[in-house]
């Protein structure tokens, strides 16, 4: 009932003092105690209150109409305040529906919400589920349900799937790591007639529904509102595959497609590619570590024209991939708006490389590009990363393990003077590194907003250090959030005592690793005395990776004090 309607009822009753009517309701319920006694006393005198007969509609919550879209799935209904439909009497009346919502959340040391039930990670049960099955009429407006990460709910969706009926605007359905069984699919694919908004559901790390799936996507209807599946590390076999690619057609809304980590799908790409071409919203398509091969990149890129608002594409970690980018890499270009490129560990080959450097300076708006772990792109010319200027927009660069030489590296240092952007660049494990970093130094300068600089195992020395310290003096790193140093065994105990000597110029930074080598172990230099008065001095610093350095029982002492002062979290042996 809106407030009007309220407001006209009450006129329309006879007028008697609120101790009559108070009266008068403790005459029928004498027995009523604790808070339904305060409930009764709120509630009628709530009545009389004329500030309260004065809410109006545009008082109440405007629930935002605003569809999920790729990249912001998990944060939809997240931050909503809670709906004036929630009435405060009802949390106090232990014989309404929302007060049992309220001490169900509360066992699970959750809150009760009106859009959405967030048990993620609470230990839920079997008998949980069957409990919260149970208040499913009592919360209509459940926009989002989380209850991933919860194992032991295996086998219990048949308790809950029936009475989804009652949240028939739930749009998001997260299920993640829940132990799922075939079973479970079957139940839930029963659902979803009963929830026609769903717009994401997300299965993943559910290994049981790997033979399976077919149990849940027989279910897909022609007017399918899903725009976001997840269904990575489940196990899917070709038959899955395949099954999937019966009821892509039926996907015409979806924007979000993960199939990670599941190995065996490589040989149903084919399938799937050719119903994919009916999802022309497709936005975000993550095939990382699907057992793709040479001819499956050829299949793919023969359906990337049909995919104009495609934005991610991650094809990492599918080393059998070498070779097939050479023909393949031209119709990247269909991707206007493609703004991340990750093809890291797939064993590209020299052929590969040189397709992918005539056509990488064509997406202008690519802000992510990953090829490490490639060494092939080390081997060969530098022409693929002087061409990195043309990409404007670059925020990471990600080329760790690329056995990078010189000259590769020079042209690298000089394409990112253009990089105005970048907030992430990873040269981790390239030891040419070393004694080399002032060709970064106007990189360094230019980009302002860098936040996370890797340079793990580079073979860095005094000089490099030394780069880093006048860089961070002179305020260019003033951004820098993360740094990391690592298994850098080579530098001298000037070149560290140079770098702690400057720390308390890099005030945000968060993460800091100047950890050895496994199975090498050093004592701390004269350094170690501005590492211990500096440390102090960078008041967002939480991590400090330390393994490895030998350190006596004063160091350690000294390091736990300043751990347990300063909320750092100091990692040694």
């Amino acid at each position: 009932m809106d407030n009007k309607g309220s407001e006209k009822k009450e006129e329309q009753v006879p007028k008697r003092s609120p101790f009559d009517m108070l009266f008068s309701q403790i005459q029928r319920k004498k027995s009523d105690k604790g808070k339904s006694d305060i409930f009764q006393v709120k509630r009628f005198f709530k009545a009389f209150d004329k500030e309260a007969t004065k809410t109006t509609n545009g008082e109440r919550e405007q629930v935002s109409d605003t569809k999920p879209g790729p990249g912001n799935y998990g944060d939809q209904g997240k931050g909503k305040e809670e709906s004036s439909t929630t009435k405060e009497e009802d949390q106090l009346d232990p014989d309404s529906g929302w007060w049992k919502v309220n001490q169900f959340m509360e066992k699970y040391g959750k809150k009760a919400e009106i859009h959405f039930i967030n048990l993620n990670n609470c230990g839920l049960t079997a008998t949980g589920v069957k409990e919260l099955a149970s208040l499913m009429p009592f919360l209509p407006d459940v926009e989002e349900m989380n209850l991933s990460w919860n194992e032991l709910v295996g086998g219990s969706m048949v308790l809950l799937a029936p009475h989804l009926c009652h949240v028939t605007r739930l749009r998001i359905l997260s299920l993640s790591n829940c132990g799922l069984t075939a079973d479970d699919a079957g139940a839930l694919g029963e659902a979803l007639q009963h929830i026609p908004n769903l717009q994401v559901l997300d299965l993943s790390w559910n290994s049981d529904l790997g033979g399976a799936l077919s149990r849940l996507t027989q279910h897909f209807s022609s007017s399918c509102e899903l725009k976001s599946l997840s269904l990575t590390e489940c196990s899917l076999k070709a038959e899955d595959g395949e099954s999937l690619a019966q009821v892509l057609s039926k996907m015409s809304k979806i924007e979000f497609l993960e199939l990670s980590a599941n190995k065996e799908l490589g040989t149903a790409m084919k399938t799937i590619t050719e119903e994919l071409k009916h999802c022309s919203s497709l936005c975000v398509l993550k095939l990382r570590s699907t057992g793709l091969r040479q001819d499956s990149i050829t299949f793919l890129s023969s359906a990337f024209q049909y995919w104009p608002y495609l934005r991610k594409l991650d094809l990492s970690c599918n080393k059998a991939t070498g070779g097939g980018f050479c023909e393949a890499a031209a119709q990247l270009t269909a991707f206007k708006q493609l703004e991340l490129l990750d093809i890291h560990q797939c064993s590209l080959s020299s052929e590969d490389v040189t397709a992918l450097t005539q056509v990488i300076p064509l997406l202008s708006n690519l802000q992510s590009l990953d090829l490490s772990s490639n060494k092939s792109i080390g081997l060969s010319s530098e022409h693929l990363f002087s061409r990195l200027r043309f990409l404007p927009k670059l925020k990471s660069v990600n080329i760790s393990n690329c056995t990078l030489k010189k000259e590769s590296f020079a042209g690298l240092a000089e394409a990112s003077h253009y990089l105005m952007d970048l907030e992430m660049l990873d040269l981790s494990w390239n030891k040419c590194v070393g004694g080399n970093l002032k060709l970064l130094s106007e990189t360094l300068k230019s980009a302002t907003g860098l936040q996370s600089l890797l340079l793990s195992s580079c073979n860095l020395v005094t000089q490099d250090l030394a780069v880093i310290a006048s860089a961070a003096q002179n305020g260019h790193l003033e951004s820098l959030e993360q740094l990391d140093i690592a298994y850098n065994d080579t530098v001298s105990d000037e070149g560290w005592s140079l770098f702690f000597e400057s720390v308390p110029a890099l005030k945000n930074i968060v993460e800091l690793d100047i950890s050895l080598r496994p199975a090498s172990s050093h004592e701390c230099g004269p350094w170690f005395i501005h590492l211990l008065s500096n440390l102090v001095k960078l008041p967002k610093l939480k991590e400090l990776g330390m393994q490895r350095w030998a350190l006596s029982e004063a160091e350690r002492q000294q390091l736990n004090r300043i751990q347990m002062e300063n909320n750092i979290n100091i990692h040694y042996e």
